[in-house]
């Protein structure tokens, strides 16, 4: 199970980094063209559109991976222990149950991105549209694996580096 857990967060983190990459470079396009040409070309505003929905795509459920997505622990933490855990294993439960009902949805529309084109790259938008497919599953995933590893002792659902935590 950990062996699995691992190979996701690498996948994903190699995608965040991928996606971090492309904006980085789209950007910098844009400054050096704009400061130096006097106009930067068309493609690199759609192109940054782009890499941001993927670095939220692999972001997400790598966030849900580590606990750094949003959580409330003012109120969780509060409780006992058992009602602690509990908690938490509800909202792993949640969030894997919305991510799954959102798969279908996000398959159609990325299906319908296929019959459409980016104005300015005039690629396929069933590129940028799977994306949203993306982070869905992504988090779907993530929340199984929560959920897997709360049942089977491998995590408490806490997150894995709390502020001030010294390793």
């Amino acid at each position: 199970m950990s062996t699995f857990t691992g190979w996701v967060r690498a996948v994903l983190r190699i995608g965040v980094g991928i996606s971090f990459l492309v904006l980085i470079g789209a950007v910098t396009v844009q400054v050096i063209g704009r400061s130096f040409v006097g106009s930067s070309p068309v493609w690199t505003e759609e192109l940054t559109r782009f890499a941001l929905l993927y670095l939220a795509g692999f972001g997400t459920g790598l966030a849900l991976l580590s606990g750094d997505l949003v959580n409330v622990d003012l109120v969780s933490e509060s409780l006992s222990p058992r009602k602690s855990w509990a908690l938490r294993f509800l909202s792993a439960i949640l969030v894997l149950l919305f991510a799954a009902l959102l798969i279908a949805p996000a398959w159609r529309f990325t299906q319908i991105g296929a019959m459409q084109t980016s104005p300015a790259m005039a690629m396929p938008m069933n590129y940028a549209h799977g994306s949203i497919l993306l982070l869905v599953a992504t988090l779907a995933l993530a929340a199984l694996l929560r959920v897997v590893g709360m049942l089977t002792g491998a995590t408490d659902g806490r997150p894995e580096h709390l502020l001030g935590e010294v390793e």
